[in-house]
């Protein structure tokens, strides 16, 4: 293995471990010498990683560190990249830029060999199926599920009959012909799965619901291992 991809396992491994982490732990599991390991975390706190500790009493890296994209291996940047041109196909008008936006950024960086190879990698994006428009703004859903924001909407069913809605979104799915609003329903005071190309009249309430979206996708998770949950 090259030095940078065991600078990179290292960093990985002190990313899983919250608290202090020995050296001889370290050097076992990544089968080098202590003299090699201790060499490898003066190069990363180097390069700017905030590693603290000292030999003999534990290494553990504080939370906020960034790794540069040079770091990644080709496989992982293969991963990324595919990634962001599926979201530039088929994500909704907004996130299809900040795919785009990502991509290039990513792509700026990166030394010129791992950008031509990247750039001209064999994964494709299939060509997307023929998807519903939105009637709606997705990018307001995204932002109330990240402010935790009820929403009001009109919603009308396969039979075409509407009804108002107050919801607590936390989540939407993206499927290849249309996406979907999870969330939980203050009428049916249930989870329902709204989509996107029946939702009409859709307003920012302003108001807080009372749950953390965390919780509202663990326990909707929960419910998906018994029975799906109903969509409207």
């Amino acid at each position: 293995m090259s030095r940078s991809g065991r600078l990179l396992d290292l960093i990985q491994t002190l990313r899983r471990h919250r608290l202090p982490v020995s050296g001889q732990a370290l050097a076992q599991e990544h089968r080098i010498s202590l003299r090699t390991l201790y060499r490898d975390i003066a190069t990363l706190q180097a390069q700017g990683a905030e590693i603290a500790g000292q030999p003999g009493l534990g290494y553990v890296l504080k939370p906020g560190f960034m790794l540069p994209p040079l770091m990644f291996s080709e496989d992982e940047l293969e991963a990324l990249f595919l990634g962001t041109r599926w979201v530039a196909d088929r994500g909704d008008k907004r996130l299809s830029l900040a795919g785009r936006n990502a991509f290039a950024k990513i792509s700026a960086v990166l030394p010129d060999q791992l950008r031509r190879e990247v750039e001209g990698s064999t994964l494709i994006v299939g060509p997307a199926a023929d998807l519903v428009s939105d009637t709606i703004d997705l990018a307001l859903v995204r932002t109330a599920i990240r402010n935790e924001r009820k929403l009001g909407l009109h919603y009308s069913d396969e039979t075409g009959k509407a009804t108002s809605r107050t919801i607590w979104p936390f989540g939407v799915g993206y499927f290849d012909r249309v996406r979907v609003v999870l969330a939980w329903c203050e009428l049916r005071q249930d989870f329902r799965h709204f989509r996107t190309d029946r939702m009409s009249g859709l307003i920012e309430t302003g108001q807080r619901y009372p749950q953390r979206r965390h919780a509202l996708l663990k326990e909707w998770r929960a419910r998906q291992t018994v029975a799906p949950g109903d969509q409207e």
